[in-house]
């Protein structure tokens, strides 16, 4: 499944990596493309989006 997500918080490289490992942790197998610039994360996943959500706002990164 695909889920998009729009995160404010998103701004370097550094969130990037962090959203991906909270992504990750969930998720081993799940492929997360991130842009900074545009605040968008994009999670190929085989969980629920409300499970990736709740993990990336658990690293300070809640989506809107």
């Amino acid at each position: 499944m695909l889920i998009q997500l729009k995160v404010p918080k998103l701004a370097c490289a550094a969130c990037v990596d962090t959203v991906t490992q909270a992504v990750k942790k969930v998720d081993a197998t799940a492929k997360v493309e991130a842009e900074p610039k545009t605040k968008m994360v994009s999670i190929e996943t085989q969980r629920s989006a409300a499970e990736i959500e709740n993990a990336i706002a658990a690293v300070g990164y809640p989506a809107v």
